[in-house]
């Protein structure tokens, strides 16, 4: 009995690899696409249940770990060379997609132009500028460094690409207005107007996966428990200057308390399993 098809082969694969945990024998056949068919067709109530919630969220970890658990290299499947744009498209929506090149355009125009000049257009609003609302948000576009703008983009596109994808561009865009938001006004508080960057939204990113992971984890959105403390750590490091970068510490604590705060919110109706 043919049952779906995928133009991928590592979804097919996934799915296959998934059912046979659970006792599904599946098997592919490559004809343009990649056809998965059952040969017991006593078990197609349970195929169909598992396809269903396959395809609302073919990336969750419980599929990865089918396959690494599997163990098969024998699947005879034939895998395209890969593309690096198609893989960065693939996990990033639209809204992740266009901030990261508006970043890139900023900080290509700062190379250009000069931080100065660029950060007199765009920077948190000084006296008198508080009715230009654009410099509320527009912080979080100015990167200084090759470093700086790399290390945000990285965790931008792997966060808020994964909120993007699985619970829509409204959802990632309300939570960088509002880290962007809270977090440059009191870093703004601590140091002045003049800093800039995405790592506030990303610290918010950080705190928004972890806790609605852990509360919620049917939605998809989660961040390693490793990785959040890597970001605490690093948070701690920022605050003591030990390798004496000048790091915006109070939107990093912000954005954090922001996504948490957030993540709280959405889970606050959640049964926990």
């Amino acid at each position: 009995m043919r049952i779906t098809q995928f133009n991928q082969p590592r979804m097919a694969q996934a799915f296959v690899d998934y059912m046979a945990t659970r006792g599904v024998t599946l098997r592919i056949e490559h004809d343009n696409h990649y056809v998965i068919m059952l040969d017991d067709e006593s078990r197609i109530a349970v195929v169909e249940n598992e396809l269903q919630q396959f395809l609302h969220d073919p990336n969750h970890p419980r599929y990865q770990a089918a396959s690494w658990h599997s163990g098969k290299t024998d699947s005879g499947l034939r895998y395209e060379r890969s593309n690096i744009w198609a893989n960065i498209r693939e996990r990033a929506g639209p809204l992740t997609m266009s901030v990261m090149v508006l970043c890139i355009a900023v900080f290509i125009l700062m190379q250009v132009m000069g931080d100065q000049t660029v950060m007199a257009w765009l920077s948190w609003p000084d006296a008198g500028q508080h009715f230009q609302v654009w410099r509320w948000f527009s912080h979080a576009l100015l990167h200084f460094s090759l470093l700086h703008i790399l290390f945000n983009l990285m965790w931008w596109w792997y966060l808020g690409g994964a909120v993007e994808k699985r619970l829509g561009s409204g959802k990632l865009f309300v939570i960088m207005l509002i880290s962007a938001l809270l977090s440059g006004w009191l870093q703004a508080k601590f140091s002045g107007i003049w800093f800039g960057g995405l790592s506030g939204v990303v610290y918010a990113l950080m705190g928004y996966c972890w806790l609605r992971g852990e509360r919620d984890p049917d939605s998809g959105v989660y961040l390693e428990r490793g990785l959040i403390g890597f970001a605490l750590v690093w948070l701690v490091i920022g605050w003591f200057g030990v390798f004496g970068l000048a790091i915006a510490n109070a939107a990093h604590v912000a954005g954090l308390l922001v996504g948490l705060a957030m993540a709280l919110a959405d889970t606050r109706h959640v049964t926990r399993r």
